[in-house]
């Protein structure tokens, strides 16, 4: 009965953090996130799933005004209500770009693949030939990955799991979240290139995400679909 206890009370948990978060606009410039906390959504990010534990990701965290303030031009989504607020760029605690990894890397046979199977997954060297195998089948036939651009889009889709961990752990701390993809993408590479010396032939930016905490409640009450509309079983 107490497995059965806990395991309702964790479900309340869940739903209520979803129920919780929004996509928050401006948030109290007066609230930081503790570090530890923060470090929490940050492993959250680190233990994320990614399609042959291959993490082709990397997380930018822009901090100081000075640096946050060059991408206000062209990064329509981060600046809040229409009302001409500082929005998430000026207000949120913690501010992060996550980048996605490109061909430079992801393409099958990359000195970056071999050495992460073999450094960071500790394979030994007959499995890492095998997954290089299945890996090359999988880019080449099954997802036709052709082009550095189709395997840049398919290391975005990984960057998104990771985003969706990060927001949904802070949301059970009660941190506040916003993911942002309004933002011009040759404008943000030049800044990622020249003032922060990212090799954007290896990382692309794939989303923003701000956090921290709500200056004022949802604009709106939360909608969503009926599960009937979503959920087809067979």
């Amino acid at each position: 009965m107490k497995d059965l206890i806990d395991n309702h009370d964790v479900q309340t948990q869940i739903i209520d953090a979803f129920n919780f978060r929004h996509a928050t606009k401006v948030f109290d410039p007066d609230r930081k996130i503790p570090n530890s906390e923060f470090n929490t959504i940050l492993d959250a990010a680190r233990l994320s799933p990614t399609s042959f534990g291959t993490e082709p990701f990397q997380l930018l965290i822009v901090q100081s005004p000075e640096k946050r303030a060059l991408f206000r031009d062209f990064t329509w989504g981060a600046n809040g209500a229409s009302n001409g607020t500082a929005g998430q760029l000026g207000t949120a605690s913690h501010y992060v770009i996550v980048l996605s990894h490109t061909g430079a890397t992801m393409k099958a046979g990359s000195e970056y693949l071999a050495k992460h199977n073999r450094e960071v997954k500790q394979l030994p060297e007959d499995v890492v030939e095998m997954i290089h195998g299945a890996y090359s089948k999988f880019q080449d036939s099954d997802f036709h990955l052709e082009t550095d651009a189709h395997i840049t889009q398919w290391a975005a889709r990984q960057a998104y799991i990771v985003l969706g961990n990060m927001m949904t752990a802070g949301a059970l701390m009660g941190i506040d979240s916003c993911p942002i993809e309004g933002f011009g993408l040759d404008k943000t590479e030049a800044v990622l290139r020249t003032e922060f010396g990212i090799d954007t032939r290896v990382y692309k930016p794939a989303v923003m995400v701000a956090f921290g905490y709500r200056a004022d409640g949802p604009m709106f009450p939360k909608t969503r679909r009926e599960m009937s509309d979503i959920v087809t079983w067979a």
